[in-house]
């Protein structure tokens, strides 16, 4: 047996344990953007803003997706996360930068696609100047830490 007859049969078995696998598992529902059930998001955040969560508990531990819906003129003042966070823009323009302190001048726009990730501890802003829907995943409890303990909404 040749190596790329191997390969082919490893992929064929593979294939197959994927297929008995999926049929023996239930999937959730795909997910429709028309339907989304929004909440307000939790009160860590600025008021005014929306959340959908998508898949797992942001506030457990484990992996989950969520989107926020923010409106135009929305801050979210420099923060860290002790998680990674990866972020995708659906809809509208998000504007972040990287430090300590919001500083418009130091910012990038991302449009929709636009894709950025900020790796845990690392100090960002972000604003609005459109209606915006970002997604967020990555690993849990999602917790933000102000930079200015001050700009905390719930004052802590």
């Amino acid at each position: 047996m040749t190596l790329k007859t191997s390969f082919l049969a490893v992929l064929a078995a593979l294939s197959l344990t994927g297929v008995a696998t999926a049929q023996d598992h239930h999937a959730p529902a795909p997910y429709l953007a028309e339907t989304a059930e929004w909440a307000p998001a939790p009160p860590v955040l600025p008021a005014g803003a929306g959340i959908a969560v998508l898949s797992g508990n942001p506030f457990a531990e484990g992996w989950f997706v969520l989107r926020l819906k923010f409106p135009e003129g929305y801050e979210v003042p420099a923060h860290i996360h002790s998680g990674d966070e990866l972020i995708t823009v659906v809809a509208g323009e998000f504007n972040v930068g990287h430090g300590e302190t919001l500083d418009r001048a130091a910012g990038t726009v991302l449009r929709a696609g636009g894709f950025v990730e900020m790796p845990a501890g690392h100090p960002h802003f972000a604003w609005t100047t459109a209606e915006t829907i970002v997604q967020i995943h990555g690993p849990g409890p999602f917790d933000i830490t102000y930079m200015d303990p001050a700009m905390n909404p719930l004052g802590q």
